[in-house]
């Protein structure tokens, strides 16, 4: 069927009226504490819808409705372990951050460790955040280029385009409110879509449940037996163990350690507030990604065929959208789909551009008044646009299920960075030099999951960070001992 005029026309709205929404802000932006923390005058709520919309991008809604298609609700494991990260970060991290002027979470790694390992571990964040981006923007490309046909580097770089407009000139304040919006267009959107599904689907939810039922598409738990108990199948992504376990060390790791969480955390009004905002988001989180995975399994009952009928398992709900839905609706829902990837976009710019300026260069001048390192970081927001779309677009036909090669990329290093926050949090005798060691070992051993083994994503971070801090405390006494 296609996207016709109105579709067309709904999706164009969109993307003008939350680009002009961003600029609103631009007036109040005079310091760097504007720019990067929005005055530390940021509502819990507000924080809270941030966080969702900051971790759901165009990958989030199009893949994970295909993995649902292609086998169960089990991914809701790991969503589990998401909610107790979160706990955990409340107690552990929150405390350590809102002692002094903190601007990124590497400052805390100088405070405790000195300024080499505060360069390390804000380098390896570039690196990857960029990286794990570049093929988050690529996954905008799969539903533009299906919905409007531009092309998929065309629409890398329409997107990339208009997020930067507003992130440029409205800092974290307009990235969090506009957030907020985002976030209410994609979830309404999807639960328009749900509804749509099941008004399409001969039968309602009763046939639903008959047919991804029998193909037993409703299952949330798999306690990774083989054989029975006691024998643990470690093979498999998405099992109890591999959820929970895996799910709250990488949460530890990307809402404790990682800037792009981080950065909202710490524009709260106080301590209290920000746990608050994070808890409360992981119950968003949570309902949302039921959402999503529901999307999938009553697909799988519309169509009821395999899904290498599509090609990949993402093209599924974004070709659903563009040839079964109604016209307008269809319009709404790729609206709702390009929300999540502005929102998404704009999180990682300002988060990038925060550290590249706070962790390397202004620590080296000084002397640079308030505005030029205001121009100055506005400048860097506009290279990180640059480099994320030509990540993006070398992400070109070189990656398969998205979600998944987004979620590994991150791994590889997040269990080096969590390693080191713990030691700088739960330790005393740990030192930079030996922290420095660990984080080598973990990261080595996060390249090697990745490249030579077949243990699933969801035990790298975990496995990382034993090993990063193991070695690193051993070494740290050690070292000392010889001292």
């Amino acid at each position: 069927m296609g996207l016709n005029r109105i579709d067309l026309f709904i999706v164009a709205v969109y993307l003008a009226g939350i680009t002009l929404f961003g600029l609103r802000f631009r007036k109040r932006q005079r310091t760097m504490r504007d720019y990067f923390l929005a005055d530390r005058d940021i509502p819990w709520w507000a924080i809270a819808l941030s966080i969702v919309a900051a971790e759901t991008s165009t990958l989030t809604i199009i893949s994970i409705p295909g993995l649902a298609y292609s086998t169960n609700l089990t991914f809701l494991q790991l969503v589990i372990g998401y909610v107790i990260g979160r706990i955990i970060i409340s107690f552990v991290f929150l405390p350590h951050y809102f002692r002094g002027d903190l601007y990124t979470a590497y400052q805390l790694i100088e405070r405790r460790f000195g300024p080499r390992l505060r360069t390390v571990t804000a380098a390896l964040f570039l690196l990857t955040r960029a990286a794990a981006e570049g093929v988050r923007v690529y996954a905008v490309s799969i539903v533009v280029s299906i919905a409007i046909g531009t092309g998929e580097i065309a629409s890398i770089a329409i997107i990339t385009l208009l997020t930067l407009i507003y992130t440029f000139e409205g800092g974290l304040a307009a990235v969090i409110w506009t957030d907020v919006v985002q976030t209410f267009i994609y979830v309404g959107g999807t639960l328009v879509g749900l509804f749509t599904i099941l008004h399409l689907v001969p039968g309602g939810w009763n046939s639903i449940q008959t047919l991804a039922g029998a193909a037993h598409r409703f299952q949330v738990f798999d306690l990774g037996l083989q054989h029975g108990w006691p024998y643990l199948d470690f093979a498999r992504p998405y099992t109890l163990w591999a959820g929970v376990i895996g799910g709250t060390f990488l949460t530890l790791a990307t809402h404790g350690t990682d800037q792009l969480i981080v950065q909202r955390l710490l524009a709260a009004r106080n301590q209290r507030q920000s746990a608050v905002a994070l808890v409360s988001s992981g119950v968003a989180v949570f309902f949302q990604f039921a959402l999503f995975l529901i999307v999938g399994v009553m697909l799988f009952a519309y169509y009821q065929l395999p899904a290498s009928v599509f090609g990949k398992s993402d093209r599924i709900y974004p070709t659903f959208i563009v040839t079964r839905m109604p016209h307008g609706i269809s319009g709404l829902l790729i609206a709702a789909i390009l929300a999540a990837a502005m929102s998404n976009l704009s999180a990682a710019l300002n988060s990038l551009s925060s550290s590249t300026m706070m962790d390397f260069y202004f620590r080296f001048r000084h002397e640079t008044d308030e505005r030029k390192r205001l121009l100055h970081s506005r400048v860097t927001t506009l290279l990180w646009a640059l480099v994320l779309a030509g990540l993006a677009i070398l992400a070109l036909n070189q990656v398969g299920h998205v979600v998944e090669v987004g979620l590994q990329i991150v791994s590889v290093a997040y269990g080096a960075l969590l390693g080191v926050f713990l030691l700088g949090v739960l330790t005393k005798r740990a030192n930079q030099n030996g922290a420095i060691v660990g984080m080598l070992c973990g990261f080595g051993t996060g390249l090697y999951l990745w490249r030579r083994s077949h243990v699933p994503f969801t035990w790298w971070v975990t496995i990382g960070t034993c090993v990063t801090f193991a070695v690193g405390y051993a070494v740290s006494v050690i070292w000392r001992a010889e001292n």
